[in-house]
């Protein structure tokens, strides 16, 4: 069992920077893929960055470039670094933990807003 807490969003202008914290307790957090995922008005869930146990990164097309996602497995913590924010990057933000060889085993956090606007 995997406990997440989000924390970080907050209301942004178009152009600002702003970074996302996962705090994971629980299981072993060396064993799980991480992951920030968003859900926007009237949308589906999408993935935004993912981060293996291995350390290898993925983003979506739409934050690459902009967003970083990093893991301190010391710490059992991910962050999510955007910068150059866009009004299109607003919406809920989830943490996301998917074991490493069991990928049914999921956990998710209840999510952090992160609205920008001008």
């Amino acid at each position: 069992q995997v406990q997440l807490a989000e924390s970080g969003g907050s209301l942004m202008q178009p152009g600002g920077s702003l970074r996302l914290s996962c705090a994971a307790s629980g299981s072993i957090f060396k064993m799980y893929h991480m992951g920030w995922y968003r859900q926007a008005p009237g949308k589906e869930r999408e993935l935004v960055a993912k981060i293996t146990n291995g350390g290898t990164t993925t983003y979506a097309n739409s934050v690459k470039g902009r967003f970083t996602i990093s893991r301190d497995d010391d710490q059992k913590r991910i962050s999510l670094q955007m910068n150059s924010l866009k009004p299109e990057d607003t919406g809920v933000y989830y943490c996301n933990a998917e074991h490493y060889s069991i990928g049914s085993l999921t956990f998710w956090g209840q999510g952090t807003q992160v609205t920008v606007s001008s």
